[in-house]
């Protein structure tokens, strides 16, 4: 180590950067595989906040890259730098800071972008900056690959969501006694999405063989097995759950009853923890904090849980009269008290140095990012997109939050696993330039790194990614269970089939595309909120000449700055 002992300021400086970058990549792109989720009502914020910690760090540490490349893709030459390892050093801390600001910008407005893209971004800046070759051409993670993924990603992942939930909508929704048809067919999706997520986890491990070493035949066992085995277990454990919450409407049910399996069929079986026997047996997936005052005489249709809307039904859902012309009835406003009211107002005449003002500040700082709400609105234009979306039975939504769940989870380890290198990588090229005095161009990631990457992923998403979860949910339109679940395991096979053809593809751009597909299989263009998908896509479009041009100027400046 003390060959470079000079550029200890820089092993600071780049380490601080690979704080803030692996918090701000947990902040924008973890929100991707749990907004669904908490826009649907399946999870709440504070759920969905520790099991991101705990999906984030399985994924980082158990199955995170182990060798990590030193330039993300080979963006950019290593040639450039040989013999000189201090720019090296330089080259990936002005990286490092660069991805970092920008997620972090991004991550305030509400822009989901690809950190992988962003990363990207500014490697190119850092490459212009020191004359290092930039790869251009159409091959494996150039920069025209990446170009092209705004739009082929979003497209073919658009497409397979949409395709789920018409299977959904026909086989269930749409069909007389959709609960019936339900509790027939929910087995095999849980079995189908288990198989999916199995072979996505295989293939996507960054420690596992490609699947041509692997060999298709363990992979067809595998996605056979998982699926099979996944059936028993459903029909085993689920289905008498399922039917004594669903059919007999017993509410002292929770999830956490489901390993009582084939008790459950008794008349009077032994539940222990139980819920409230008067409580609601299901949530209203189409609740928003902010109701309608709704006048006697006018047409508004009430939410009914049993009703399949029809599309004349939809047009006047939640208005006075649109053939009218007349005005939307005034919002009345359900109180959901933000974290300022919840902790600080009720101690806010008390002095600072006050035991209870310091227990509510303390409170504030923990658990703010977990306890906004990112499901209602109270937005006119939003309401009228909403209006379009079909409401369906309650019951029926209800069975596919679990699949929807076991996708996130999943999608989120994926992550873990995969995108942890983003910010680790640069941080390690340096350690390891910094520990060896000579350029190193692949370097063994040390364990201890994963460790304190995969909680900076989770601990970003637990204070800082609430501003996600509400741009990539109920903002672009109206979701419920299947059609969260539609877009979850769209999303996976998009990523799964692009990486075997070597298409960089980011799961930001899958999901968005995903919600947009599933949102027009309401057949009504209405149904998706246009200004949200711009700005989202606008943040794309951005990533890659912003970061570029943080990490560029400040190369630039530290390589041409004045000195003795």
């Amino acid at each position: 180590m003390a060959a470079l002992t000079q550029y200890d300021w820089l092993l600071a400086i780049i380490t601080i950067a690979f704080c803030f970058s692996a918090f701000g990549n947990g902040a924008n792109d973890v929100a991707n595989s749990y907004a669904t989720s908490v826009a649907a009502r399946t999870l709440t914020m504070v759920q969905t906040g520790f099991l991101s910690i705990i999906t984030e760090f399985v994924g980082a540490v158990a199955l995170g890259a182990r060798v990590t490349s030193t330039i993300k893709n080979g963006i950019i030459s290593i040639d450039r730098f040989n013999g000189e390892p201090g720019v090296l050093m330089l080259a990936m801390t002005c990286a490092e800071i660069g991805s970092a600001a920008w997620l972090m910008i991004a991550t305030r407005f509400g822009l989901p972008v690809s950190t992988t893209q962003t990363t990207v971004g500014a490697l190119i800046g850092v490459g212009f900056a020191s004359q290092a070759p930039i790869k251009w051409a159409w091959q494996s993670g150039s920069v025209s690959q990446v170009a092209a993924s705004w739009g082929i990603a979003p497209g073919i992942a658009a497409g397979f969501s949409a395709i789920i939930f018409a299977t959904i909508k026909y086989l269930v929704l749409e069909r007389n006694e959709p609960l019936k048809w339900a509790m027939r067919l929910i087995p095999f999706y849980l079995a189908f999405t288990a198989a999916m997520l199995a072979l996505f986890i295989v293939v996507e491990a960054p420690t596992a063989p490609s699947l041509e070493e692997f060999g298709a035949g363990k992979a067809s066992g595998i996605i056979l097995g998982v699926f099979f085995g996944s059936l028993l277990i459903a029909y085993v454990f689920f289905m008498p759950y399922f039917h004594r919450r669903l059919i007999r409407g017993d509410a002292r049910l929770k999830f956490y009853h489901i390993p009582l399996g084939p008790l459950l069929w008794r008349e009077d079986p032994w539940i222990y923890f139980p819920g409230n026997p008067d409580g609601e047996v299901v949530l209203d997936h189409y609740e928003n904090a902010y109701r309608r005052d709704t006048p006697a005489d006018s047409p508004v249709l009430a939410p009914n849980p049993d009703k399949q809307y029809s599309e004349k039904d939809v047009a006047v859902k939640d208005s006075v009269d649109v053939e009218q012309n007349q005005p939307l009835p005034p919002v009345k406003e359900k109180r959901f008290m933000e974290p300022q009211e919840r902790f600080l107002a009720p101690t806010a005449h008390l002095p600072l140095y006050n035991p209870q003002r310091m227990w509510s500040w303390a409170k504030f700082i923990a658990l703010q990012g977990v306890t906004r709400d990112c499901v209602s609105h109270a937005s006119e234009k939003l309401a009228k997109t909403h209006k379009f979306a079909i409401h369906y039975d309650n019951k029926v939504e209800h069975l596919w939050t679990y699949p929807q769940v076991a996708s996130a989870m999943l999608m989120s380890i994926a992550h873990g696993s995969n995108d942890v290198a983003n910010a680790v990588g640069p941080w390690s090229a340096a350690y390891s330039t910094y520990e060896a005095g000579i350029v190193a161009t692949k370097s063994p990631t040390p364990v201890w790194m994963l460790v304190v990457a995969g909680l900076l992923l989770g601990l970003g998403f637990w204070v800082f990614g609430y501003h996600i979860i509400r741009s990539l949910g109920n903002k672009i339109t109206q979701l419920s269970p299947t059609r969260g679940f539609s877009m979850e395991l769209g999303s996976a096979i998009t990523v799964l089939l692009a990486s075997r053809l070597s298409l960089p593809v980011s799961t930001t751009q899958c999901l968005t595309g995903s919600t947009v597909g599933v949102a027009l299989m309401n057949y009504d263009v209405r149904a998706v909120n246009w200004r949200q998908v711009v700005w989202i896509f606008s943040g794309w479009v951005l990533t890659l000449p912003v970061a570029g041009l943080i990490a560029g100027l400040l190369m630039l400046m530290a390589l041409n700055v004045p000195h003795f």
